[in-house]
């Protein structure tokens, strides 16, 4: 394991950040990928991973991701995780603006990222026996809901790419994992989603007992990629005990009914 090494997006925060500490703490090689150079910095100094600053939505800069990657050693892992969501609009009054990023983020970005290290992951599967690509896709791709639009789109769309790839890629040695979490309770996404506001994104998760947290994704993730080989988890599903459907949430302590026989 010592020798495997991992690509993973969105490092600078949250469920990507998680996944560069989970990997590493189980001897993976890391290089973890995001816009925000101090931050990856930090995330290097305390786990040793290597940091390259690239902006997913911007060819050049994935195009230069690729040649640091192909010129600093194989790559035996990709673990896209960046993405994210803009606003709680109607289809009608949806922002051009924000369906726009959202589709850039999580749709184009992941189809870059495929074209350009999948050469990559042919060369390590090759050499190693196989490789690994892992997409965290979300709830949102699965089921809609109002004030979900341009994400639910977006996120169906990345989702649909993943499967599709995962039967382009039958017979060959390389494993496409997706990972659809429901509510988990990170730093950035929902305040980022909100426009900045605090409160309001508080308020998502006022009241829920123990939401997920980007660990518990991130331990999936690591789990996924530590598997046998020959185990691929095609799709994961995880939400919080308290939220037993997309739109079906609990909050307040969890108890045992006893008005039941």
């Amino acid at each position: 394991m010592l020798n495997r090494r991992a690509v993973v997006t969105g490092a600078s925060t949250g469920i990507g950040e998680a996944t560069v500490r989970a990997l590493r703490s189980s001897g993976w090689d890391v290089v973890g990928v995001a816009r925000r150079a101090e931050r990856l910095e930090t995330l290097s100094a305390e786990t040793g991973s290597t940091a390259i600053t690239c902006d997913l939505t911007d060819a050049d800069d994935v195009s230069a991701l690729i040649d640091q990657l192909e010129s600093s050693g194989p790559v035996h892992a990709l673990v896209q995780v960046a993405g994210g969501a803009r606003g709680t609009d109607s289809v009608e009054n949806g922002s051009i603006e924000d369906w726009q990023w959202m589709y850039d983020a999580n749709v184009l970005s992941s189809q870059r990222l495929v074209a350009g290290i999948l050469p990559l992951l042919r060369r390590a599967a090759h050499e190693s026996g196989h490789a690994d690509t892992v997409f965290v896709t979300s709830t949102a791709a699965q089921i809609a809901y109002p004030g979900g639009s341009g994400y639910n789109a977006a996120k169906a769309a990345e989702s649909m790419l993943v499967k599709v790839l995962r039967q382009e890629l039958n017979g060959e040695p390389i494993r496409v994992v997706e990972v659809a979490p429901g509510m988990v309770h990170t730093e950035e996404f929902t305040l980022n989603r909100l426009g900045g506001d605090r409160v309001a994104a508080e308020a998502v998760y006022s009241g829920v007992d123990e939401p997920l947290v980007a660990e518990d994704v991130a331990d999936v993730i690591a789990y996924a990629l530590n598997a046998p080989r020959r185990v691929n988890l095609d799709l994961i599903t995880m939400r919080p005990v308290a939220q037993s459907a997309q739109h079906l949430l609990a909050r307040g302590p969890l108890h045992v009914r006893t008005d039941v026989d």
